[in-house]
C-alpha cells in the first residue's frame, strides 16, 4: 500500500500536467520524475520568449543547487545553446514534447569567441539548465520525465 499511493499521486500529476508551465508567474517548482519513484523538485525561472531564451543565465555568479531555468520552445526542434557571458558551469537537460528525457550534458563557461554550442540530439520542446553536477548527483537519464505545474487559463 505504501508504494501504491505515491504511484497514484504521480500518475495524477503527470496525466494532468500541461506541457506548458504557468508562464510569467515568476519562479515556480517543477518535478523531474525518474524510475523507481524517484523525484526531484527544482525551482525554475521560465524563459519562454526569444529574448528571455537568449539571455538565459548569463552573468549569474551562482545558482542554488535546487534552482535553474526552464526554456520552453514553441515547436520541438534540435535546440542549440551556448555559454556566452555565462560565468558558471551548467548541466543542460533536454525533454521532448511529452516530457520525456532526451539527453543532457555539462556546459562550461565560454572564454573566447567563437563559443562552442551544446545541442539536443533530437527535437526538444523543453530544456532545463541547472548547476553543473545536478544530472550526475540525481542520476537523471533515460526513463525520466519532467512534470510542469498546470497552466492557469
Amino acid at each position: 500500500m505504501k508504494i501504491l499511493f505515491p504511484l497514484f499521486c504521480l500518475a495524477i500529476l503527470l496525466s494532468s500536467c500541461s506541457m506548458q508551465a504557468n508562464v510569467n508567474a515568476g519562479p515556480q517548482d517543477i518535478a523531474l520524475v525518474g524510475p523507481n519513484e524517484k523525484a526531484v523538485t527544482v525551482n525554475v525561472e521560465i524563459a519562454d520568449d526569444p529574448e528571455e531564451r537568449q539571455i538565459g543565465l548569463q552573468n549569474r555568479e551562482k545558482l542554488n543547487p535546487d534552482s535553474g531555468m526552464l526554456f520552453i520552445f514553441d515547436q520541438p526542434d534540435v535546440q542549440n545553446f551556448w555559454m556566452k557571458d555565462t560565468l558558471i558551469p551548467l548541466d543542460i537537460l533536454f525533454f521532448g514534447p511529452q516530457g520525456n528525457y532526451l539527453g543532457g550534458g555539462t556546459m562550461v563557461p565560454c572564454e573566447a569567441d567563437p563559443c562552442p554550442t551544446y545541442s539536443s540530439a533530437e527535437g526538444a520542446s523543453l530544456a532545463l539548465e541547472v548547476a553543473a553536477g545536478f544530472q550526475e548527483f540525481y542520476g537523471v537519464g533515460e526513463g525520466w520525465q519532467i512534470a510542469l505545474p498546470l497552466r492557469e487559463e
